[in-house]
């Protein structure tokens, strides 16, 4: 499996290190763009640390969750496989996905490698998984949000479960990752699943 996973500046990054990790772990390759604000986010929610310069954040994300699996893209790299819909790619996420990266990808604008992936998947009618993070929406998020679904993406929000009975923060994240697996059809045992105990 060939994926990719865009990574913007929304809070999240948690979210993001599990799909990596999972990823890696099911053999797939994984090319990843993350845009600046990606890094001052992944900076201060996995390090902790906002001293961190957002490049050197990234770079450090992706060689310890990738696992060796995943290759970094600049996110102005136009030369990537992903700003081309001649290339093989069985599954593209954005996570998280910011509401400013929504919107964009929903005029079809393409200021970086992020969105320009995001319009390659839409218009080869790919896989697009949007998983925004955002609380609460305004009607311009709704109306973004209805017009990248009509075109064919699919909305996952990062929105946890209760009725596994989390037990702490990386059971949520778990919850939202196993959504996510499930979409692209990586088998997973992140969480029960429902009516198996």
């Amino acid at each position: 499996m060939h994926v990719f996973l865009g990574i913007t500046g929304a809070s999240g990054a948690p979210y993001a290190a599990r799909l990596l990790e999972g990823f890696a772990r099911a053999g797939a390759e994984v090319g990843v763009a993350a845009s600046a604000s990606a890094g001052e986010v992944i900076a201060w929610e996995i390090y902790r640390d906002r001293t961190i310069p957002a490049d050197e954040a990234v770079a450090r994300f992706v060689d310890e969750f990738g696992g060796g699996a995943a290759t970094l893209y600049g996110e102005r790299d136009w030369f990537a496989p992903y700003a081309s819909g001649s290339a093989r790619v069985d599954a593209y996420i954005i996570c998280p996905c910011s509401m400013a990266t929504c919107g964009t990808i929903a005029s079809s604008s393409q200021a970086n490698l992020i969105h320009r992936a995001a319009s390659v998947a839409l218009k080869e009618r790919r896989k697009l998984i949007l998983v925004p993070r955002e609380m609460p929406l305004s009607l311009l998020h709704l109306r973004a949000l209805t017009a990248l679904t009509e075109a064919g993406a699919i909305v996952a929000p990062a929105s946890p479960g209760f009725y596994t009975h989390p037990d702490s923060v990386d059971d949520m994240v778990d919850f939202v990752a196993s959504r996510v697996f499930d979409l692209c059809g990586v088998d997973n045992k992140l969480v029960a699943r429902w009516g198996q105990g």
